[in-house]
């Protein structure tokens, strides 16, 4: 099982890393607090001190066609906001 999907880069995340040495990551469902701790000190070798989880589940969507309305679903994921020991930072973009 993987933890960690994706990190989150936008612009309200880019201010917290900023101001509170926070970083965003879209996890795995069913993983918990202490395994994306792990992981996350693991994949970029930093020391993680609070671990914050949301769930946020899928919205219910509806687009209008010629064949009329068609329903749709977004998806659901978990947002997890890891913040970092002062002094460390994670790069996203030195892997590019």
């Amino acid at each position: 099982m993987e933890i960690i999907e994706r990190p989150i880069i936008s612009e309200k995340m880019s201010m917290l890393t900023d101001k509170l040495n926070r970083y965003g990551f879209i996890v795995n469902r069913k993983s918990n607090k202490i395994q994306i701790k792990q992981a996350v000190e693991k994949m970029y070798d930093v020391e993680v001190v609070e671990v914050n989880t949301m769930n946020y589940s899928g919205k219910t969507k509806s687009r209008a066609t010629k064949a009329g309305y068609i329903p749709g679903r977004t998806k659901a994921f978990k947002k997890a906001v890891v913040t970092l020991a002062e002094g460390q930072t994670i790069d996203f973009y030195s892997n590019i």
